[in-house]
């Protein structure tokens, strides 16, 4: 690939702010023209002699002052100084406002300093590369039991255990307390990773109707007794797909349906990691009816990997053996760097940059969607966006694709026989920069405002 002519002259000692300058000030003065490719970032990070994380982070301060796109698998590519932005290249990868992936921060570089840290560590090393106890080396049990008393909990490390993420820890608790045929109970809008594990198990699913808060305590109550059921999944803080939260008052109702029923509580608290003090799981209120699921997936890094599945010792137990019957433990490497994140405090930090990009991708959002109805809420990065008549939702989402965005429909997140609502998931968390976010929502504007196609129509 030839290099731009005139890219970054600046010395090995150069920083991000200087290098993101020296850039910016070419594309201004027309020396970097609109459509020209950047330098690969690792040949320019060689050039300059400096890490590929400072190149990293000067292309996404172009992105954000709109100087540049990133194209996923491609490269960077200095855009038009224009107030508008363009719409996506022929050929160029959709705008992926579907998917649910942590906002990059500055993990790159925490794991690079972490590794660094276990490397000079012999012992550690050593015990990182033996056979771990099922449920986890005794320090990553303490480690996330800490950590969950953010959700109210006792920090017993003895109710913990280490996963490989919380879909791991789900599966380890379905497979231990369901046989096929078994009926799960869930809010009418769920997870899709729980309704695709229910259906692998072969469990009947009962999406159970919602209000402005979540899970409805009479519907569960009248399912729990009229189905027989003995399960339960549901997510009562920043609810996946709708973001809703439930109040403390409704927490105590479900608690109580639960405690009466005699159910099995498994309970997401995924996307509430990302709060700096979410409300309390109702797992605290009935500890020896539930299974509490957490993970560090959504507010760090996927491939991380690293979750914590807290509940009664006796039941650990039984998951515990679940999981050596299926990959016999869980590598120690991963939860070895969310525990040492965990106790210099690097965690918090990233978890609190998160919540910052957040707050900055929603404000962008509040401003690209001005005079529509949308629901939110502080430090989610998603929006539950119903859908204005004539528009039904899979016609929406096919023109939105082939206007190039993605987004999710309600009928993916619909619980076995329940009627999905015309409505669409906005991520505010996977577009590569601001810029590329912008790009996408202005679109989602373009066809929203536009009529759906005689051969989209419902």
């Amino acid at each position: 690939m030839p290099s731009a002519p005139g890219v970054a002259t600046t010395t090995p000692t150069s920083t991000t702010a200087s290098i993101a300058e020296e850039l910016a000030q070419k594309i201004r003065d027309g020396q970097l023209s609109a459509g020209e490719k950047l330098p690969a970032q690792r040949v320019l990070a060689q050039r300059l002699g400096v890490p590929i994380t400072t190149v990293s982070r000067a292309y996404a301060r172009l992105e954000q002052q709109g100087l540049a796109t990133a194209r996923v698998g491609d490269g960077t590519y200095v855009r038009a100084l224009s107030p508008d932005a363009a719409p996506p290249a022929p050929g160029a990868p959709p705008i992926d406002l579907a998917h649910n992936v942590a906002i990059p921060t500055d993990e790159v570089e925490a794991l690079r300093q972490v590794l660094a840290e276990i490397s000079l560590d012999p012992a550690c090393m050593a015990e990182l590369l033996a056979y771990q106890p099922e449920a986890g080396a005794p320090q990553h049990r303490q480690a996330g039991a800490d950590w969950l008393r953010r959700f109210g909990t006792t920090g017993d490390a003895r109710r913990v255990m280490v996963t490989h993420g919380a879909q791991h820890g789900l599966a380890g608790v379905l497979r231990t307390l369901a046989k096929p045929g078994d009926t799960l109970l869930t809010e009418s809008l769920s997870y899709p990773g729980l309704l695709a594990l229910a259906r692998s198990l072969r469990l009947q699913v009962i999406g159970l109707e919602m209000d402005g808060e979540g899970l409805l305590p009479e519907a569960l109550d009248q399912a729990a007794h009229s189905f027989q059921a003995k399960l339960l999944f549901c997510s009562p803080t920043l609810h996946n797909p709708t973001g809703r939260t439930m109040s403390l008052a409704r927490r105590e109702a479900l608690a109580a349906v639960v405690r009466r029923r005699g159910l099995w509580l498994v309970e997401d608290v995924v996307h509430a990691a990302v709060l700096a003090q979410p409300p309390p799981a109702i797992a605290t209120l009935v500890p020896e009816q539930s299974f509490l699921l957490a993970s560090l997936s959504k507010v760090m890094a996927p491939g991380l990997r690293v979750g914590y599945l807290e509940a009664a010792p006796e039941w650990l137990d039984k998951v515990a053996a679940s999981i050596r019957a299926d990959c016999w433990m869980v590598a120690p490497l991963m939860p070895e760097i969310a525990t040492r994140w965990l106790h210099s405090g690097e965690a918090e930090r990233l978890i609190s940059l998160q919540r910052q990009h957040i707050a900055e991708r929603l404000a962008l959002a509040h401003t690209c969607l001005a005079g529509w109805d949308y629901a939110w809420s502080a430090h989610h990065p998603h929006l539950w966006f119903p859908l204005p008549e004539p528009w039904h939702a899979s016609p929406f989402a096919a023109a939105l694709r082939q206007s190039g965005v993605l987004v999710r429909t309600a009928e993916q997140f619909a619980a076995g026989r329940s009627r999905a609502p015309h409505a669409v998931r906005i991520s505010l968390n996977t577009a590569t920069s601001p810029t590329q976010l912008e790009q996408g929502l202005r679109t989602l504007v373009q066809v929203l405002e536009s009529s759906p196609a005689a051969d989209m129509a419902p």
